[in-house]
Order: structure tokens, then C-alpha cells, then sequence
């Protein structure tokens, strides 16, 4: 009933995430076979443009629960469309994210759409909608990581490999950061739903600042350590060992001298 409230408009594809689509489709068959000069640039673009496909989709989850969910007004904000500048906070949700991934090969949380949380009724479906997103990283995860898992790396290209592994860090990091609960976070608002009000009111002025403090603990040498050790040893869970990674890693930041290890299989 919901959805035929919206028009067909509202949920047609973008052509602006059609064209990142495609960026990722060239990128990815650059990267395989070994077409571009630079495999660094092609490599950085590739995994970029993987990463905002994964951003949208992370919020488009978002959306289209909250759609099912009683919230008819995501269509007509452009939310059901894929088109990342369409998010009520196109820096945070896109710009900031990549910032990120260069700076420090994190894959941080981006900016959220706006849900009007009064047309949904029950506590489930606010849940629900908060955990859309960050689950939409943990399966782009499984199939960025199943060649691995699955042991079907063979005939794959060392640097497409290398690049799969890198954009597979990113989404567990997103994931594991995404369910934090963290006020400002996706895993505050699966919880935020059955806490007290006056709890409520009392975590509601931090919401703004929650990215940016988890931001800073990860600054921090000893949290930083703590955290990518898990992350390490989700990826060694899913067949992905540190030096694939860190390769991945080398090769992004193609500004960078190449580390010559990293053209040798491990």
C-alpha cells in the first residue's frame, strides 16, 4: 500500500549512480586485466567508485525499509532513486566517507537520509530501519570476501585480488562502526527505540558529534590497535589475511611508492 503512494519516478535509477556503476564496472576491468598503465590508479578508482556504490546502497536500505515501514515521503525526496546527492547530507554522506578511505583506509559511517519517524509506528520497525544499512555493508562484505572464503582465487589477478581484499576491509570497518551505539550512529537508533525517554532526551544533543568522536578515538594509538585487531580477525575468519590488505592498501594510494612485495602472491 505504501508504495503505491509513491511514483514511478520517485523510484526510478539515477543516472548519476548508473554512471558510478560504470566507473566501477571500467575501473574493475582495468584492474583485472592489468589494461591501465598506472594498476595504483586503477585500482583507486575502482575501489572509490565500489565504495560510493556501497554508500548508496547503504542508504537506499535505509530508505526502502523505512518505505515499508509507513514512511511514504522517502520517494519524494529522491531516497528511492540511488542518487547520492539527493541525501539530506550529501558531504557527510559521500565526501567525508572517501576522505576517510584516503586518509587512514577506514571505512567510516557517512551522513544518514532523513526519516520521518512519526509515520512509523512500532518499535521493531525503528530498528529495523536503523540496521538496513550497516547489514547492507555486511553483505557487500560476503561477496567481496567469497572468492576467498570460497578458496576461488584461482586465475584471479594479484591486483584485482589485492583491491577485492582493501574494499572488503572497508566494508567490515563500516559495519562494525556503523553498529556501535553510539548516539548519531545506526547502532544507536536499533537501540534507541526501547530506552527510556528521559534517556532519550538526555543523548539527543550528542547525535550530531557521535561521528566525529568515534573519529577521534580512532586517532588514538591504543584504540586505533584495538579496533583493527578485530577487524583483522574478521578477515582472517573470512579468508583474507593482513597482507592482502595492506597491499590493497599500498596500491589505493597510488601517489605513493609501490611497495615491490606487494607484486609477489603471498
Amino acid at each position: 500500500m505504501t508504495t503505491a503512494l509513491t511514483r514511478p519516478g520517485d523510484r526510478r535509477i539515477s543516472p548519476v549512480f548508473v554512471g558510478i556503476l560504470a566507473v566501477t564496472a571500467v575501473t574493475g576491468w582495468a584492474t583485472w586485466t592489468g589494461f591501465a598503465e598506472q594498476p595504483g590508479l586503477a585500482v583507486f578508482l575502482f575501489v572509490t567508485a565500489a565504495w560510493i556504490v556501497s554508500l548508496c546502497l547503504h542508504e537506499y536500505a535505509h530508505a526502502r525499509t523505512a518505505l515499508h515501514s509507513g514512511d511514504i515521503s522517502v520517494g519524494a525526496k529522491g531516497y528511492l532513486t540511488l542518487n547520492p546527492l539527493k541525501y539530506t547530507h550529501a558531504l557527510l554522506s559521500i565526501v567525508l566517507p572517501v576522505i576517510f578511505v584516503i586518509m587512514g583506509g577506514i571505512g567510516l559511517p557517512g551522513g544518514a537520509v532523513f526519516i520521518e519517524h512519526g509515520r512509523i509506528r512500532g518499535r521493531w520497525r525503528h530498528s529495523l530501519i536503523s540496521a538496513a544499512g550497516p547489514l547492507t555493508n555486511v553483505l557487500f562484505a560476503v561477496v567481496c570476501t567469497a572468492p576467498f572464503w570460497l578458496d576461488a582465487l584461482d586465475g584471479v589477478p594479484l591486483h584485482f585480488r589485492f583491491a577485492l581484499a582493501f574494499l572488503a576491509l572497508l566494508q567490515v570497518t563500516a559495519a562494525i562502526l556503523n553498529f556501535l551505539p553510539v548516539p548519531g550512529l545506526d547502532g544507536y537508533g536499533v537501540i534507541e527505540p526501547w530506552l527510556p525517554h528521559s534517556v532519550k532526551r538526555q543523548v539527543e544533543p550528542f547525535a550530531p558529534f557521535g561521528l566525529l568522536l568515534v573519529f577521534a578515538l580512532l586517532w588514538l594509538g591504543p584504540v586505533n590497535g584495538v579496533f583493527f585487531d578485530f577487524v583483522d580477525a574478521v578477515l582472517r575468519g573470512l579468508g583474507i589475511n593482513e597482507f592482502e590488505t595492506y597491499c590493497g592498501y599500498n596500491l589505493f594510494r597510488f601517489w605513493q611508492d609501490p611497495n615491490e612485495l606487494c607484486s609477489i602472491s603471498p
